[in-house]
Order: structure tokens, then C-alpha cells, then sequence
């Protein structure tokens, strides 16, 4: 049974565990080590590649993943682009959460308009299909 190595940065939800089970078919969810979760919170904006930068997170998945193993993949435009390749070239299957998103606006006494946005976790998608 394949892995679920997480890239993003938030925490899986109990549904969004469930539904990998459930639906990808995973034996188990790995987090990343702090040092690589901080990387990827902290991707430098003023970088002219991240290519380098990435490193330690590529050699993380090649030294923990195997061919087949699905890795959750959402974060700075870039690195994900980036990471993405990487991982179909690794034979990785890099998948991102689709959310539904409900907005919900008040109007404040202040005359400023207050929104919140509540997010449901809907399903796992593949990239590229």
C-alpha cells in the first residue's frame, strides 16, 4: 500500500486523513521533519531560483518515498511547480486538496464589512489529470 508524504502547510484534517485512506487507498500520512516543514513555510521571495533552495526537501522525498507513494503538494506557486516535476519524475503521484469555500459577510457598526471564509475539504486530486 502507498504512502501519503505531505508538503503544505497546514494540518491535515481527520477528513482529509480519512478521505486518503479512504480514497487513495494510503497505509500511512508522513509528515515532514520540522527542518523541512520550515523550508517550505519560509520559501524566499527574492530568490531568482529554488531550485538549489529545494534541495533538502527533494532529497527527503528521495531518501523516504517510493515509486507510487502519493505526495499532498500546495504551497508558493514556484516550489510547487517545481516540486511536482520532481516527484513525476521520481514515479511520485503529486496530488493537491480541493476545497468548497463559504463566504460569509457582516456588516460591522464601524461601516466595515467583515468576511469569513469557512473551507470543507471535498476530495484529493492528481496533477496534471
Amino acid at each position: 500500500m502507498p504512502s501519503l508524504f505531505l508538503l503544505f502547510n497546514h494540518t491535515l484534517t481527520a477528513q482529509q486523513e480519512a478521505d486518503a485512506h479512504r480514497s487513495l487507498g494510503v497505509a500511512e500520512v508522513i509528515a515532514p521533519p520540522p527542518d523541512i516543514s520550515r523550508l517550505w513555510a519560509e520559501i524566499p521571495p527574492e530568490a531568482d531560483s529554488l531550485k538549489e533552495y529545494l534541495l533538502p526537501v527533494m532529497a527527503w522525498l528521495t531518501q523516504t518515498a517510493r515509486p507510487g507513494d502519493y505526495v499532498l503538494v500546495q504551497g508558493e506557486f514556484g516550489a510547487t511547480w517545481l516540486v511536482v516535476n520532481e516527484a513525476m519524475a521520481m514515479g511520485l503521484v503529486p496530488i493537491y486538496a480541493t476545497t468548497r469555500r463559504v463566504a460569509t459577510e457582516r456588516m460591522l457598526p464601524t461601516g466595515q464589512i467583515e468576511i469569513q471564509h469557512v473551507f470543507q475539504h471535498v476530495r484529493f486530486r492528481r496533477y496534471g489529470y
